[in-house]
Formats: structure tokens, C-alpha cells, sequence
């Protein structure tokens, strides 16, 4: 995962709705059950698909009142624990 990719997809959420992000998940998550993609193209799909669903995270803490910088901390923080264990 990336902060800023996950920042700038935050951002697009807040400019227009994070319904494009959830579908352009469904389309990405679909097409990465394709036969023919090489591991290094699944790997870029998981990336992407890490970071959206990051930002729909970051979105939803920040709708419900946390500051974007303390909500993309903490959930980088999360992200960061769920590893080390």
C-alpha cells in the first residue's frame, strides 16, 4: 500500500462518490480471474486493489469526523500491525 495513492484516491472520493471506486474494484477484482495475466500484472491488480480499499476505509473515518492526516495515520498504523503479526 501506498499513502498516496491512497491520499489521491481519498481525495477523488471526496470529489465525487465513492461508489466509482467500489465498482472499479468489482471490475478489477472480475477481470484479475482472467486466465493469461502473469504474475507480476496479479501482483500490480493487488496493489491497486489494496489501495482502493484503503481509501474507502481512510473515506469513511474521515466522513465520520476524523481529520484526513489522523485518519490516513491510523489507518496506515492498522495496516502496519496487522503485518507484524
Amino acid at each position: 500500500m501506498k499513502l498516496p495513492i491512497i491520499k489521491n484516491l481519498v481525495e477523488f472520493i471526496e470529489s465525487n462518490d465513492e461508489d466509482f471506486v467500489l465498482e472499479a474494484i468489482e471490475v478489477l477484482e472480475h477481470v484479475s480471474q482472467a486466465k493469461g495475466f502473469k504474475d507480476e500484472e496479479l501482483d500490480t491488480i493487488g496493489e491497486l486493489l489494496s489501495n482502493m480499499y484503503g481509501s474507502v476505509e481512510v473515506a469513511k473515518d474521515i466522513k465520520s469526523g476524523t481529520p484526513q492526516k489522523e485518519a490516513l495515520n491510523s489507518f496506515m498504523k492498522r495496516v502496519l500491525g496487522s503485518i507484524d503479526q
